[in-house]
């Protein structure tokens, strides 16, 4: 029991002693790593002492080969650990010393840098300015592109210039000679009178493909229609209403003439003035503008017009009549004189007194019928200046009003009344100053066929007078 106790002390002493050995030497291997299977066989199978010392003596030797190999290692590792320290600082001092001499060569640099820098900002400076010129005259050129006729016949010119003016760096060679280009086309073009398909909106909202004559930069027709260019949509549209029959007649020997020269009108505003003609208002819109008085002076004046055309057609009548009634021997009844030489000849008989009185009778009865209606005539040639001042009154009511409601910030509010005042004053005059003439023509003319009837019935009294 005895040598059991001890067998099993001992062997735990052996394996605490090669277990401080093992953590002395290295930490992280474990027993089982250290110690060989067969030594721990051949302990556990121990029955003796003498055994036991034998099989210690012969592990310490084995351990202290271990051991010794160990030594060397770590020794042979610490050498080689400490060249590689050497080696690092050798390289540490080598990258020291290098980065002394960048951060000099960096510091030239930077002063370099700081030199051409500056000369780069005085140069583009003076390149800016030039820059700033070049962008401005691109602008300019745009919005002469965009407004210009020629850009329905060649479309798409501005793009390039619109990259020039939206660019933040200077301009290149190529970009220069495209603004160039562009202005001398521009030029170029405005000058030609030219022929091309294109589509065009016609007064309905419809679009038609039209062959087109452009005339520099100023007209565009078609056929014998004027055109009206659109910059906003880059089209062209047939006007509303067009100008003057001898304009489009211009256009139409223009638009066929295929070789030479013709005369042709050439609006200088390039389209504003005849663009002006859509909002020019009409005859008929004039006249409605004079409202209810101003349709009333129009209907007296027609009234009166037709009046004087019908008496001057009487009176010419009767004047012919008249006239070759003093040829004729024969009295006729188809005019006055007529009339009253037929009322000599049935009373030649009487007395002279009273064949005076017979005739006298017979030219009251004629009198009134050469002079019918005048006095109307005369009464419209009264009224229309009058009616025309009333318009005027109106139209001047109206206005007030209008500065009264609204005030005087829009002057449209104010056209209304104006122009019914101005408009009723000018149908007014326009209706009387005919009608006076007119009145006095047939007054005239029939002044005179009276004083015809008179000459002639005083001569037959005069006669008859003196044959009795």
């Amino acid at each position: 029991m005895s040598k059991v106790i001890l067998k099993n002390t001992l062997l735990s002493v052996f394996v605490l002693l090669l277990n401080f050995g093992v953590v002395a030497q290295e930490e992280s291997e474990s027993v089982e790593g250290i110690l060989d299977p067969v030594l721990l066989e051949k302990l556990k199978n121990i029955e003796t002492m003498e055994k036991l010392l034998e099989i210690t003596k012969t592990d310490s030797i084995t351990t202290g080969m271990i051991n010794e190999e160990r030594e060397e290692k770590f020794l042979s590792a610490r050498n080689s650990q400490r060249e590689l320290l050497e080696e690092a600082k050798i390289r540490l001092d080598q990258e020291e010393e290098r980065s002394v001499r960048l951060q000099k060569e960096f510091e030239e640099n930077e002063k370099a840098l700081e030199e051409i820098g500056e000369t780069l900002r005085i140069r583009i400076g003076n390149f800016g300015e030039l820059f700033g010129v070049v962008r401005q005259v691109s602008g300019e050129a745009i919005a002469t592109v965009k407004n210009s006729l020629v850009s329905i016949q060649y479309p798409g010119r501005e793009e390039s210039l619109a990259e020039l003016v939206e660019t933040r760096n200077l301009p290149n060679i190529n970009q220069m000679k495209g603004l160039i280009v562009t202005m001398l086309e521009e030029m170029t073009k405005s000058g030609n009178v030219e022929r091309f398909n294109s589509q065009v909106i016609l007064p309905g909202g419809s679009i038609a493909d039209a062959e087109v004559v452009r005339i520099g930069v100023f007209n565009a027709i078609t056929e014998s229609f004027f055109l009206k260019f659109i910059p906003e949509t880059q089209t062209l549209q047939v006007l509303a209403r067009q100008p003057a029959r001898r304009f489009r007649s211009l256009a139409d020997n223009l638009f066929d003439l295929e070789e030479g020269y013709t005369t042709m009108a050439v609006d200088p505003s390039r389209g504003q003035i005849l663009g002006l003609l859509i909002q020019a208002p009409g005859i008929g819109e004039r006249i409605n503008q004079g409202g209810l008085v101003g349709y009333f002076i129009i209907f007296i004046g027609l009234l009166g017009l037709t009046l004087s055309g019908w008496r001057l057609k009487l009176l010419k009548d009767e004047s012919d009549a008249i006239n070759r009634q003093l040829k004729s021997d024969q009295a006729s009844d188809d005019n006055a004189l007529g009339r009253i030489l037929s009322v000599f000849d049935q009373n030649q008989a009487i007395d002279p007194e009273s064949l005076e009185l017979k005739i006298d009778e017979a030219i009251l009865r004629e009198v009134p019928k050469l002079e019918k209606f005048h006095s109307i005539i005369k009464v419209f040639a009264a009224i229309a200046p009058l009616l025309g001042l009333l318009g005027t009154v109106v139209g001047m009511i109206v206005t007030f009003q209008a500065l009264t409601l609204f005030g005087t910030g829009d002057p449209k509010l104010m056209a209304g009344g104006i122009s019914q005042a101005l408009v009723t004053t000018m149908l007014g005059l326009i209706v009387a100053i005919p009608l006076v003439f007119l009145h006095s023509v047939l007054s005239s003319w029939s002044g005179s066929l009276i004083e015809i009837i008179e000459e002639q019935s005083a001569g037959l009294i005069a006669r008859n007078a003196g044959k009795k």
